[in-house]
């Protein structure tokens, strides 16, 4: 919803907003655009009677301005209408869709767009360290779309990538999640399948090879030219040699040696999926690759937040138990350094219920210290955990968690910070507590 804003903005339209809990790089990036957002959804906003009220699937039933609107009568409309019927048009659409990726995809498929000079609009759930921003308009045909599985609005229970359209299309990966809203896991494959059934013939989709639900997805009806990666018989990416560079095929005939700033064979997937994609719409995978190479990454993924007292705190956005594994796995064998001491916060609505909780123990075995905040989950932490309880912390309380992570933590660790939220400032904090004469 901030890139949406920023887009209102740049199309002319006076923009204002609310929302709880506002926190960086989005609280920042509405700042720098001069977007001062409202704490809280009081009806007394409704004053301010806008042309048009566009609503975030934060918003249910209860919220009192919503309320408030439904009881005025004022014109609403979700977010992701407003943005296909404003901005996307005829615009040649490239979505990239996923339980895991889809930022990171989105952000290097819009860097390479930019290095080969084709100045592509986009917007993405994260800000690329190369933008900093996470949404722009540009008069280009081609538009970067980062399209998310999770539902429109309380008023529209689609998926919101069904209202994107697009003509290229990257099938990451895909797992359960979002346990809020879906029932199961054939209950997302069917959301995807309706996004496979839009893409026009002309177009193209690019899709996972190595993703059994992906194929399901495929085999339930295809109407649109597919390529694969992470496939032998599609795009492949080798594994990397000694200063991190790795080949990239396509059929069997190698590209070119890629190198990212970004650590891990998720990354590599990532990468791949992008050149793909920016293939499609006439860049030379040698310009992507060289493109790629200056790419610097997404904030919030793998992010060094800063040194202090000789340990390094990274952030990242990691919540879903692979998401989890593949990130300690990339930091593990790729970033030297100490020991890793990774501290989770359970904070989507799929954590809070514990759907996957069984899957988090075996997630962190690349970690050598484990610590989680547990407050506002419906489970038992302790118990979930007992497997691994050697290495393991379980704390309700955050100024309890971070004096724990200070005591243990010494010169040449790493800690690594996994939230989808602002997670109480814990990365400052930490930093704070490690600075210690």
């Amino acid at each position: 919803m901030g890139g949406i804003a920023a887009l209102a903005r740049a199309a002319g339209h006076r923009v204002t907003g609310c929302d709880s809990g506002i926190y960086p790089p989005m609280s920042e990036q509405l700042a720098a655009l001069g977007i001062a957002p409202i704490e809280g959804y009081g009806e007394d906003q409704i004053a301010i009677a806008p042309d048009l009220w566009v609503i975030g699937n934060v918003v249910s039933r209860g919220n009192p301005l919503m309320e408030a609107i439904l009881d005025k009568g004022d014109p609403y409309v979700s977010g992701p209408q407003w943005l296909a019927e404003h901005f996307l048009g005829r615009k040649w659409v490239l979505a990239v869709a996923g339980t895991h990726g889809k930022t990171t995809v989105s952000s290097m498929l819009a860097w390479i767009l930019e290095r080969a000079g084709k100045r592509p609009g986009f917007l993405v759930g994260g800000v690329p360290a190369d933008f900093g921003i996470s949404a722009r308009a540009t008069d280009s045909d081609l538009f970067v779309i980062e399209a998310d599985e999770y539902d429109t609005a309380f008023f529209d229970k689609r998926s919101k990538f069904l209202h994107y359209r697009p003509r290229t299309l990257v099938l990451n990966n895909l797992e359960f999640d979002h346990a809020d809203i879906f029932d199961d896991l054939g209950a997302i494959e069917r959301q995807f399948h309706h996004l496979v059934r839009i893409v026009p013939r002309s177009g193209g989709i690019l899709a996972n090879g190595s993703d059994a639900n992906l194929k399901r997805v495929l085999d339930k009806g295809c109407w649109t030219p597919v390529e694969e990666f992470c496939s032998r018989e599609g795009w492949y990416a080798g594994e990397p040699g000694a200063q991190g560079a790795f080949e990239v095929a396509w059929q069997g005939r190698v590209i070119g040696q890629a190198k990212l700033a970004m650590p891990g064979a998720h990354n590599r997937a990532n990468a791949l999926a992008a050149i793909a994609a920016a293939r499609q719409v006439g860049v030379d995978p040698l310009v992507a690759i060289e493109a790629l190479e200056r790419f610097t990454g997404v904030r919030r993924r793998l992010q060094l937040r800063g040194i202090s007292g000789g340990i390094a705190v990274y952030d990242d956005f990691a919540h879903h138990p692979t998401a989890i594994r593949a990130t300690l796995n990339a930091m593990r064998k790729e970033l030297p350094g100490g020991r890793i001491l990774a501290v989770f916060e359970p904070r989507s609505n799929t954590m809070k219920k514990g759907v996957m909780k069984d899957a988090l123990p075996g997630s962190f075995a690349a970690a050598d210290r484990v610590y989680v905040h547990t407050a506002g989950i419906a489970w038992d932490a302790e118990q979930v955990f007992a497997s691994i309880k050697n290495r393991v912390l379980c704390e309700e309380r955050l100024d309890r968690l971070i004096s724990e992570i200070a005591a243990e933590a010494r010169p040449g660790d790493r800690v690594l910070v996994m939230s989808n939220g602002s997670f109480g400032g814990i990365h400052e904090k930490l930093l704070a507590a490690f600075d210690r004469p």
